[in-house]
């Protein structure tokens, strides 16, 4: 039994090594005969080695192996990676002996040949193929001959996506076989900041991972390591096979604070756009579902199971239906629905009633669903900022009514119009998923595959869950006029929480001094506009960072996004446009050794033949610029009467009528809520919240106090702004929009514009005639007394009721006051006076206070008369008749 069983385990242990970055072997049969540790039919694996560094998303990977033929005989290794399906080789390299034999990218056309020579010729030859759902599998092979030892080197790269919220490196660790110096290094280059990151094997339990994996982030850097021994390769104590089988996975994020960063190196750019805190846009869903006679059983099932969690995470605001289509097409309700719970609740019992039947009517279930999208836009059924989608799924190809592949994408064209996405997922293998991926990229969707596996339901929630959430809908990217040349994809039509915009191009002029950019979109509430300026002089400073990053990454990332993008656009080009393109992307391809499907490597080996690498078709020195700085949207004041209050609290009444200025100051507690407009008429009010030094100054009777809280109201109009010296938030009615001083962004909506100026300022403006500007201080954070404070301006208050009051709104009206009797006061600087102002007589003295509209950290003077006693005789009351329980 022993004999017999023995050689069954040296079988079983020597077929699997075909891996992910490992050679394999040619075998025989060894029956009893021990195997020294490592070593296989001869051939012994003694390094393997992964090191990745990302740069700004960009990961540049090399795959290293190290084997030694111990045997007498020559020996054909095999050498096998799995890599992202995203990802492009760009170079290979065979080392035997210390002569290294290079990879060379070639026309496709022009190594199809060679590659079917060596083919015929019965020789080895490399090729990339499909391997799983997110992976493609890359295998060369070469004869070894005995005592020599052999290298290979692979190099792949690919753009990291963002998807629910954070980036995704996949990692494929399949040996089968244990390796003395197994290794697999990570670096992480991010500008903006690294604010999580995470590592997981699916081979391994966390107890044992924990020693053989480190891991850890500060600043921008990011470092991950896994270098399990020997022992700790082991499936047992005692085996000689190894456990190392399955995914090793990354995942990191980004500092957001705030939601977009340009980076600049040698004249070419990146811009990443992710926004956070803002409210969803409604979306009105169609499902359409294929429910012919294929998907029956345990298809129909996960299908049914999906739609029932999907239904779970549907908002109230959202719209939906469901489109049946089979031999024909039925639909749940007549016309779209809001996602009530009543109506979720029906949605629920109608899914559970699915069932398969008949044959595939892919082109009328689909028209159903889009025309009646159009309908419910066109007769006003849904809001009108809200976003429509169309999920259709599939598992066959089109058998009965229209089945010609070209007139169903061009139905389904003519009938979306470029108004809504269309995202496709096909269900298994027996479908044309080309159609359905052309379909989908030619309407601003995309198109995934769904494996027929006992997760097939979580796939499809996995899918809803990335499209769930719309932030913003109509996204431009905007760059000035002949500053730009080669852009990637500038619009987009949806911006969806969790995933990121990524724009990149070329400089017209490398010596430019600045860089702006500005991103719009259609948000739930209101338009925004968020702008980016970066003075590439200020941050040349990262160029010391360079020995974290690699090459003229950015130029890559450029390269490989336009390859990427004019692939896409080609799958539904035809005739010259397709040529053109087809030219484009090759000549790039060639340039930047890119294997793309246009493209093929081509590695001469010792016995004169050809390796091939091909991608599947459709069937030195580095620097680097980190982005700094804002736009800053410059406001012109009108020259119109205008109030503030700013610093301790100081608060200036300008009177132009008298080319003069008032002033006094509220000493009152921190947490103290004072008012300072309100309008019945408008419905505008603004509170503003006292706070203190910091706790622990030396002199709690001199302890100056500020503004640090804001709140606008506007009740007409539903709307709250609360300013903070971290946040603004703005809520119309329920739904807040949250933004960070970071930003440089404008909202408007019906009769509102608001425009934040990164670290500076915000503008607000009601219609014509009420302006309001937010001045942001900052303190050096570890000063130990001051703290960050606001100022509010009154800019334009000529809208504004006779009725509007406050401790600023009482003076929006004219009044009067003389002066008189000036003479020395206590400071010889500063005289006293007599003043008449509403029928009192109060001791003034001559002053001067500051306006930091222009220029926060200095201010320009103003100067005034300074109003005793907490403005006692100039304000109406007293000023404790102005404080209120909270901001709003």
């Amino acid at each position: 039994m022993a004999s017999a069983w023995w050689p069954c385990l040296v079988l079983a242990l020597l077929s699997g090594l075909a891996a992910s970055g490992f050679p394999r072997s040619s075998f025989r049969l060894l029956g009893k005969r021990s195997l020294p540790e490592g070593v296989v039919d001869g051939i012994e694996v003694y390094s393997t080695k992964i090191n990745s560094k990302v740069t700004s998303r960009f990961a540049h990977n090399v795959v290293t192996t190290r084997a030694v033929n111990r045997a007498d005989v020559a020996k054909e290794v095999s050498f096998d990676v799995d890599l992202p399906k995203t990802a492009f080789i760009t170079n290979f390299t065979l080392t035997i002996d210390g002569i290294t034999y290079p990879g060379n990218v070639k026309e496709k056309e022009v190594a199809k040949k060679q590659y079917e020579k060596a083919v015929s010729q019965g020789k080895t030859a490399g090729l990339v193929k499909a391997s799983g759902r997110k992976l493609e599998k890359f295998t060369v092979s070469v004869n070894v001959a005995a005592g020599s030892k052999v290298t290979f080197e692979l190099t792949y790269e690919e753009l990291l996506k963002r998807h629910k919220g954070k980036y995704e490196m996949y990692l494929k660790v399949q040996p089968k076989q244990l390796v003395k110096h197994f290794e697999i290094n990570v670096d992480i280059f991010e500008p903006q900041g690294i604010s999580m990151l995470d590592a997981e094997a699916s081979f391994i339990t966390n107890d044992l991972l924990g020693s053989a994996l480190t891991k850890s982030f500060s600043g921008k850097k990011g470092h991950v390591s896994f270098k399990p021994s020997l022992d700790q390769q082991r499936s047992c104590p005692n085996c000689t096979d190894s456990l190392l089988n399955g995914d090793f996975t990354i995942t990191y994020d980004v500092n957001r604070e705030s939601p977009a960063s340009v980076q600049i190196v040698n004249g070419y750019f990146v811009h990443f756009f992710a926004p956070q805190g803002l409210p969803v846009v409604p979306k009105n869903v169609v499902f359409v579902i294929d429910v012919s006679g294929s998907m029956a059983g345990r298809k129909i099932q996960q299908t049914r199971d999906a739609l029932l969690k999907i239904l779970d995470d549907m908002k109230e605001e959202d719209y939906l239906n469901f489109i049946l289509f089979s031999s024909d097409v039925t639909t749940w309700r007549e016309h779209l629905v809001q996602a009530t719970a009543e109506n979720l609740q029906e949605a629920r019992a109608f899914v559970k009633t699915i069932e398969e039947r008949g044959m595939t009517n892919l082109n009328d279930g689909l028209l159903r669903g889009i025309g009646m999208l159009n309908e419910a836009r066109e007769n006003h059924r849904v809001p009108e900022r809200s976003t429509s989608i169309v999920i259709m799924l599939t598992d066959g190809e089109a058998n009965t009514g229209v089945t010609n592949p070209e007139k169903i994408q061009e139905n389904v064209r003519n009938a979306i119009r470029g108004k809504f996405p269309l995202y496709n997922l096909g269900f298994g293998n027996n479908l044309n998923y080309n159609l359905l991926d052309a379909m989908a990229l030619e309407n601003h969707g995309f198109a995934r595959r769904i494996y027929e596996d006992s997760d097939a339901d979580l796939q499809l929630q996995g899918f809803y869950e990335e499209v769930a959430n719309p932030l913003l809908t109509g996204v431009e990217v905007e760059y000035p006029e002949n500053a730009i040349l080669d852009l990637t994809q500038n619009s987009y039509q949806h911006f969806y929480d969790g995933s990121e915009i990524v724009v990149s191009g070329r400089l017209a002029d490398e010596d430019l001094n600045s860089f702006k950019a500005d991103v719009k979109g259609h948000g739930a509430i209101n338009d925004l506009t968020f702008t980016e300026e970066v003075d590439v002089k200020e941050v040349e400073k990262a160029l010391q960072e360079r020995d974290y990053i690699f090459g003229n990454y950015i130029e890559r990332l450029w390269a490989y996004l336009t390859i990427e993008q004019l692939l896409e656009k080609r799958k539904n080009a035809h005739g010259e446009e397709k040529e053109k393109l087809t030219a484009q992307a090759l000549d790039l391809s060639l340039k930047y050794h890119f294997v793309t499907p246009l493209t093929s490597m081509v590695v001469t080996k010792p016995e004169d033949n050809e390796d091939i690498a091909d991608k599947p078709g459709e069937d030195a020195e580095a620097t680097s610029v980190t982005a700094s700085g804002a736009f800053l949207i410059s406001y012109q004041p009108p020259q119109r009467p205008y109030y503030y209050v700013d610093g301790d609290p100081h608060f200036i009444i300008q009177v132009p009528e008298k080319d003069d200025a008032l002033c006094f100051n509220i000493d009152e507690d921190p947490g103290t809520v004072l008012r300072l407009i309100r309008d019945p008429d408008t419905g505008l009010t603004v509170n503003g919240q006292i706070i203190g030094d910091k706790r622990g100054s030396p002199d709690s009777e001199t302890r100056k106090t500020y503004f640090g809280k804001l709140g606008i109201t506007n009740t007409q109009m539903d709307l709250q702004i609360e300013v903070t010296t971290e946040k603004i938030t703005l809520w119309s009615g329920a739904v807040p929009s949250t933004f960070s001083w970071l930003d440089t962004v404008t909202v408007t909506q019906d009769g509102l514009s608001m425009t934040i100026n990164r670290k500076k300022n915000m503008v607000v403006s009601f219609g014509d005639g009420v302006t309001f500007v937010v001045v942001l201080h900052q303190v050096w954070k570890k000063h130990p007394v001051h703290q960050d404070f606001l100022g509010f301006y009154v800019m334009d208050s000529h809208r504004m009721s006779a009725q509007t009051h406050g401790l600023l709104g009482q003076f929006f009206h004219p009044f009067d006051f003389k002066v008189s009797d000036i003479h020395p006061g206590s400071d010889p600087t500063k005289p006293d006076a007599t003043m008449v102002v509403k029928n009192h007589r109060l001791t003034v003295t001559r002053g001067s206070q500051k306006d930091y509209r222009k220029d926060a950290s200095v201010g320009t003077k103003v100067a005034c008369w300074f109003v005793h006693n907490n403005g006692e005789g100039l304000i109406d009351g007293v000023h404790t008749d102005y404080i209120v329980p909270n901001l709003f």
